[in-house]
């Protein structure tokens, strides 16, 4: 049963361009499904999460994190009582807009777009469901519903000051009252992200061998976890005893979510999803306690993991990538694909044509994105005339 405060499809806010209802799906599956189905979505799977992705076929890529998200934010939405549908949709769209290589990519073509406005992976994620995406007959872009792209937007909190371009653009015409909280789903969703890079960091960590199960039996949860599962079956198999005592971790923080949450919306006792909007304080959150173990694996992860010298190698390596491929479109942008060529016409001056640059790298895949790096430098196996296509 859905609590009053959950967001309800048939009170949605519409879409921007309306559409007829479907008979047989809410309007936040539709924008659940549209997601999946596509173009930036399919290219997840080959964007880089923590290593580049043909670096091992076992290490999470962008798409098999979303999923992992989905999943997560789905429990724990039903768990209070939520629209699931919705939910999903924005754990699924989250990270839409991320560039090839992951937050290295986005660094790097951050500072390259520093004289056109920046570069922002929620804000692209946003143009990429309004304007991007270029496959329906009626509209560019999803057409998703207001819900859904309130809960992209602003998932990880209301957005103030100077906005990305990509937002700012679009909330010209279509207000996500950026200035509140979105929806508790929405909460949800960004909560489960945190949720699930924090335990499958931990596993591809010690996939990589940058760490050890000794290593992190000294953290906070995980070391209980693996007393748990060394008190309960001794002598396991060391891959076994390490996915036990992983799914422990994953499992002491989804229940801490859910009963911190469930009482903080108790205390909170909105009746509407607005009333969560305007609460001026999210309602889905970590204890207290919980937050400060996980700061401690976060800065774990960084020193032993994201710092670690084999993934700094690798980061300086595909930084120089996006920092060679900007200035090359930007000198010579008949050489983006001929479905591009029409916004170029169209640009009226630097900063036009950088962020169509920006659009088009940041769509790139990273094994995409270092074969074209390899062909403009001339390459001859990466010479074949349908790459440039």
């Amino acid at each position: 049963m859905q609590a009053s405060y959950a967001s309800d499809p048939a009170k949605a806010r519409g879409r921007l361009i309306a559409e007829e209802e479907s008979s047989f799906r809410s309007c936040f599956q539709r924008d659940r499904d549209r997601i999946i189905h596509s173009s930036a979505f399919r290219r997840l799977k080959h964007k880089t999460q923590v290593f580049v992705e043909h670096e091992g076929d076992y290490y999470r890529t962008r798409l098999t994190h979303s999923i992992e998200v989905a999943q997560v934010a789905r429990t724990v939405a039903g768990a209070l009582g939520l629209n699931g549908e919705l939910t999903e949709a924005v754990a699924l769209a989250h990270d839409l807009g991320h560039t090839p290589f992951g937050h290295t990519g986005e660094d790097a073509l951050n500072a390259l777009m520093q004289p056109y406005g920046g570069f922002d992976h929620n804000a692209q994620a946003v143009k990429i469901v309004t304007s991007l995406e270029r496959h329906y007959a009626d509209f560019d872009g999803l057409n998703l519903t207001w819900e859904t792209l309130e809960g992209i937007a602003k998932h990880n909190g209301p957005v103030v000051g100077d906005l990305p371009y990509a937002l700012a653009d679009y909330t010209a015409r279509h207000d996500l009252e950026l200035h509140t909280h979105a929806s508790a789903e929405a909460q949800v969703a960004a909560l489960a992200d945190d949720i699930a890079y924090n335990n499958h960091d931990l596993h591809d960590g010690l996939r990589a061998r940058l760490f050890t199960d000794d290593d992190i039996c000294d953290l906070p949860i995980v070391g209980q976890a693996y007393q748990g599962v060394d008190a309960r079956y001794p002598g396991l198999n060391p891959n076994r005893r390490r996915h036990e005592a992983l799914r422990r971790v994953f499992g002491v923080m989804v229940a801490d979510v859910i009963d911190t949450s469930r009482d903080l919306l108790v205390r909170a006792a909105p009746e509407t999803v607005d009333d969560i909007r305007l609460l001026g304080r999210p309602v889905i959150r970590f204890s207290d306690a919980l937050w400060t173990d996980l700061q401690k694996i976060r800065t774990f992860l960084f020193a032993r993991m994201y710092r670690a010298p084999s993934v700094m190698d690798k980061r300086a390596e595909v930084t120089q990538v996006v920092d060679d491929l900007f200035p090359f479109y930007m000198s010579k942008p008949e050489f983006l694909p001929k479905a591009w060529q029409q916004d170029i016409e169209q640009a009226t001056d630097q900063t036009a044509l950088a962020r169509i640059v920006s659009d088009y790298i940041a769509g790139m895949t990273d094994r995409f994105a270092l074969q074209r790096h390899r062909q403009f430098r001339g390459d001859p196996e990466d010479a074949a005339d349908e790459i440039w296509q």
